[in-house]
């Protein structure tokens, strides 16, 4: 099938082609022609298989053919990098005489003020920022006809639920309305179908699932020895662009520090950086000035980068969904990744929830000279060959989803 197939114009087949798009992923053979009819839609699918694409382009073919006055699609993110990554993407595409604007907190209020009054046919926001401008009657919504979350269960189950709420309430509830996420849970459906019309659910594969081109590793290590486990894989393993998760803000900060005074060149991104900071982390990572790039969960979701060759779990995430968001950044567009945890003791519980909701089983690989052990109470009859790689299956029934 080709972007052709799907029903997209001319005009907006030639940029794609111009681009690099030529077959149009399984995510959005589904939802583009849905998204053209102008239903409602749930859609469900693996991080990297193109749901920006699958949203976007449909929404500036329908704003090329009638453009109309005032904002016309607002498209709330949860985090800053992903509403700047879904701009910059509609910039790419969208002919010069659809504005879009990104209205994000951390970045300059004047400048997005001054944007704003010059007018936005496409807004993509995160909440809090969009929240302020309402409040000053800085927007006006009357003419919206399509309003998108991104990362729609992320939105609505991180704290953004009131914000939600409060903006739905003021945009015409006469629009098309879409969801778009890698996982979605039962309550979270809920909540959106209280806000949809009617929706069609699609997915491409079952919730919950990474991409089945990561490999999954996980390496059980004392607590004390993470650091020297990560160094010493850094050392002698071929990482090409590594992206490291801490669990805190402040892991992070000691954790790029450590790396590097060890003369690797590291980065860091998180919620107490600026933007601007963010911004220059994010941009070296992606040339390649720098091949680790330290991060908090703010960059689970959101951080599109070419060909990044590995993900570590530095800390194992404390909900199971954002470890399938988190090893999503590697293996993306069909590309090999690989995805490593380092998992101390305290840590099992957690990662047999992850096993549970990914119904996968994650590789071990003991390694003793990083102090390397497994509870008995997690596998008390069997023995692990030092160095050797051992296979634990998931433990107890896959939990409704």
């Amino acid at each position: 099938m080709s972007f052709k197939d799907l029903g997209l114009q001319p005009a907006l087949l030639s940029k794609c082609e111009s681009l690099g798009y030529f077959e149009p992923t399984p995510i959005q053979q589904k939802a583009i022609p849905i998204i053209l009819e102008g239903s409602d839609i749930m859609a469900c699918a693996e991080t990297g298989t193109g749901k920006t694409a699958a949203f976007l382009l449909p929404i500036i073919q329908g704003l090329t053919e009638n453009l109309g006055k005032g904002t016309r699609v607002l498209i709330l993110a949860p985090t800053r990098e992903l509403a700047n990554q879904t701009e910059a993407f509609c910039r790419q595409f969208a002919p010069k005489k659809i504005r879009c604007v990104s209205i994000i907190g951390g970045a300059g209020y004047r400048k997005q003020a001054d944007a704003l009054r010059s007018g936005a046919h496409i807004i993509v926001a995160t909440p809090g920022r969009l929240m302020d401008f309402m409040q000053q009657g800085a927007i006006d919504f009357s003419n919206l006809e399509t309003l998108v979350l991104d990362e729609a269960d992320r939105m609505l189950d991180m704290g953004f639920l009131p914000a939600i709420k409060r903006i739905v309430a003021t945009i015409p509830t006469k629009r098309q309305t879409l969801f778009f996420s890698a996982t979605m849970s039962a309550e979270i459906e809920k909540i959106a179908r209280s806000i949809m019309n009617e929706p069609k659910i699609i997915g491409v594969s079952e919730q919950g699932k990474p991409a089945r081109t990561i490999e999954q590793t996980a390496y059980p290590v004392a607590s004390a020895s993470k650091t020297g486990l990560l160094l010493d894989l850094l050392e002698r393993e071929k990482f090409e662009r590594v992206l490291v998760f801490t669990r805190t803000k402040r892991g992070a900060d000691r954790l790029s520090h450590i790396l590097e005074k060890r003369s690797h060149k590291a980065t860091r991104i998180h919620g107490d950086r600026s933007q601007s900071q963010r911004e220059t982390a994010l941009r070296s990572f992606k040339n390649g000035q720098t091949r680790v790039l330290v991060a908090t969960d703010v960059a689970a979701r959101g951080i599109d980068v070419d060909l990044v060759s590995h993900v570590i779990n530095y800390d194992v995430p404390e909900v199971p969904e954002d470890y399938v968001h988190r090893i999503g950044r590697t293996g993306r567009a069909g590309n090999k990744g690989r995805a490593i945890t380092l998992l101390t003791a305290a840590d099992e519980h957690t990662m047999r929830a992850i096993e549970q909701l990914t119904g996968q089983a994650v590789e071990r690989v003991l390694l003793p000279d990083f102090g390397g052990t497994l509870s008995a109470a997690i596998n008390p009859a069997k023995k692990i060959v030092p160095g050797k790689k051992k296979t634990f299956r998931s433990f107890g029934r896959r939990r409704s989803r």
